[in-house]
């Protein structure tokens, strides 16, 4: 917690969709908050740092922590309630763990039924100690989804105030257009790095792009992998990237969170670290651009071989 990020950072803030929330560009992601091991008074200092970054944007699932993470996070709010005034909150919603926090959750699976959407943003509103999300999303596409009770629910929360925009994570195209009909949906929150580069070719972009949404990313350092991973694909990457960092005279993880932001569907990568320093190099890659050749020698580098 002792180190100060730089007083000239300002991360630059965007509108994901027609009519839809204003985030940071870049998202402080909170799925392992509670593994930081910080005191709320520690919590607030840290996100302190992030907002005066303008990092305005927090990420929480119901079951993040084991249903704990939104609860910490709400510890901090309680103790500054300014806070809330000056960040967008998003959660999601749709799964449900066989966890000693559920003890009537006998197996893991997915729940989209309006009951089951209401109930979780309702609690999640409890957790976070706030009257409103600014953004849910449906965690995982769900076998047994149904798209008009979804949209349902998604009306039945706005019209009472507690949620302002709904997206979904991890949906296919046809799944994302399917819903996006009956409510417009804000965004589409999927895994993407240069070690999982499915959304560029399976449509999941293009569509985003068409429709003028901007994806949410995921795990964009690759949960870590691309600064350890010895396989080939990591090694090839790690050295790709570097490479370009050296060029630049940027930190690798900068570099990493420019080459995904330059996807012209606008993505809006989520931090996953605890470290402000982390949160403050994700910000620096809003500051610069990849040459052509310097991105496609990290694309090259991410699928092993050049394009044809």
């Amino acid at each position: 917690m002792s180190y100060a990020p730089p007083t000239d950072l300002s991360c630059p803030s965007i509108v994901t969709s027609k009519g839809g929330p204003t985030l940071s560009r870049i998202v402080a992601g909170m799925w392992r908050m509670n593994e930081w091991k910080l005191t709320p008074q520690q919590r607030v200092t840290w996100i302190e740092q992030a907002l005066a970054m303008g990092v305005t944007s927090f990420d929480h699932a119901d079951i993040y922590g084991g249903y704990g993470v939104e609860a910490v996070f709400g510890e901090a709010l309680a103790l500054d309630p300014s806070l809330r005034g000056r960040m967008q909150i998003v959660s999601k919603c749709g799964i449900k763990l066989v966890n000693a926090a559920r003890p009537e959750h006998t197996i893991q699976h997915y729940d989209t039924s309006a009951s089951h959407i209401i109930a979780s943003t309702e609690n999640s509103l409890r957790q976070l100690g706030t009257g409103h999300l600014d953004l849910l999303l449906i965690h995982r596409p769900d076998p047994l989804m149904n798209f008009d009770e979804i949209a349902d629910a998604f009306q039945r929360l706005r019209q009472e105030g507690k949620v302002r925009h709904f997206g979904v994570s991890n949906f296919s195209r046809h799944q994302f257009e399917s819903l996006n009909r009956r409510i417009p949906l804000a965004t589409n929150q999927v895994e993407f790095s240069p070690l999982c580069v499915a959304p560029m070719f399976d449509e999941t972009f293009d569509g985003l792009q068409d429709l003028g949404v901007a994806p949410m990313i995921w795990s964009p350092l690759a949960g870590g992998r691309l600064f350890s991973s010895d396989d080939a694909a990591g090694v090839r990457v790690r050295a790709a990237v570097q490479k370009v960092a050296d060029e630049l005279q940027r930190p690798f993880g900068s570099v990493v969170f420019a080459w995904i932001m330059q996807l012209p569907s606008r993505p809006v990568p989520l931090t996953g670290s605890g470290r402000i320093q982390a949160v403050a190099e994700a910000v620096q890659a809003t500051q610069f651009s990849l040459s052509r050749s310097q991105w496609f020698e990290i694309l090259r580098a991410a699928r092993g071989h050049e394009v044809a």
